[in-house]
């Protein structure tokens, strides 16, 4: 995991003492990639951009997946609990999570996934746009509720949201699977592990960027880069 505090100054991982204190954040933004291991990524040429974030930031070198395939690791985010092992997972999730908590605090919260059909889309895979990597397409808050379920939009939106000055206090991002390293770039049927790499590393730079760039996170905001659904460490910048 590799996490960017904007005012932050050290990150203070580890709460070592004398280590300064984070102060309070009114913008997080949470992006998730896809099945690489910490030693496949950090100080891998074909991910510059991402490791030189991790220069910038913080890097959590003791953060690890829970289980395996990659859809009760989604649910460990956003409900603290593994739900299901199956990708296929169709059900709806009605166990406490990250949009009843906000809710109840009285944020905002959106989830940015790239490739979905549409807005407050619920439906099953759309390839490249994978259902069980947006866990809260799942939720009954979602589900049961039309004001949260609009929460479900595309990812072309941040970038209005940004103009408009309508970004939510909790930002839940997916790229789609030709740009998380989960799929070769562009729809090919075979490529190398480092093209997977290097096209996901050229979409942070271009969009991720735009976020570190924004005022929202210049203001107050945490970006938090997960990168890794195997069994190995994670990062946060």
């Amino acid at each position: 995991m590799v996490a960017a505090c904007s005012g932050c100054g050290s990150l203070g991982i580890g709460n070592s003492p004398g280590s300064k204190l984070v102060p309070q954040l009114g913008h997080v933004f949470v992006v998730v990639e896809e099945n690489h291991s910490y030693s496949e990524v950090i100080g891998n040429a074909a991910m510059p951009y991402l490791n030189s974030l991790v220069s910038q930031g913080g890097l959590a070198t003791q953060y690890f997946a829970n289980a395996h395939p990659s859809i009760p690791n989604y649910f460990m985010l956003t409900t603290g609990q593994p739900i299901t092992t199956d990708d296929n997972f169709s059900g709806t999730v009605s166990d406490d999570n990250v949009v009843r908590e906000l809710i109840a605090a009285g944020k905002t919260w959106k989830s940015y996934a790239e490739s979905l059909p549409a807005a407050g889309y619920t439906g099953p895979d759309a390839p490249p746009y994978l259902k069980h990597h947006n866990p809260f397409a799942y939720f009954s808050d979602v589900l049961n509720n039309s004001a949260q379920a609009s929460n479900l939009v595309p990812f072309g939106q941040l970038l209005a949201d940004f103009a408009n000055n309508q970004v939510p206090n909790y930002s839940f991002i997916a790229p789609n699977t030709q740009d998380d390293a989960h799929d070769c770039p562009g729809g090919a049927s075979t490529c190398s592990d480092s093209q997977k790499l290097s096209a996901a590393d050229q979409w942070l730079q271009t969009n991720i960027g735009k976020v570190l760039q924004s005022s929202a996170f210049q203001t107050d905001g945490l970006l938090i880069i997960e990168l890794s659904f195997l069994m190995n460490p994670t990062f946060l910048t």
